[in-house]
């Protein structure tokens, strides 16, 4: 009997609500948890295109000049998707 869950004098709307601020909750806990445990994520080449709207060749060139910082492991190209945010400065 310990188990069991005796819904007395409650409304359909007044379970919903509980239902929701649960969850809702839950929810709140996982995203802090996930932006922290989360470490940075790496983008191809063309996937760092999609994301700055930039072609390939804009992309090569704003790494030869030091723009952005590009990884590679053997032939591949990675670029860290926080520092693409932290690489683009304010204009006015």
């Amino acid at each position: 009997m310990e188990n069991t869950i005796m819904l007395h004098n409650l409304s359909p709307i007044d379970l919903e609500q509980i239902i929701t601020e649960a969850i809702k909750n839950q929810m709140e806990e996982f995203q802090r948890t996930l932006s922290i445990d989360t470490p940075d994520v790496l983008l191809t080449r063309s996937e760092a295109c999609s994301f700055l709207k930039i072609n390939m060749t804009t992309l090569w060139n704003w790494s030869k000049k030091g723009k952005i910082i590009s990884y590679g492991i053997g032939n591949r190209v990675y670029y860290k998707k926080s520092e693409l945010l932290e690489s683009l400065v304010r204009i006015n």
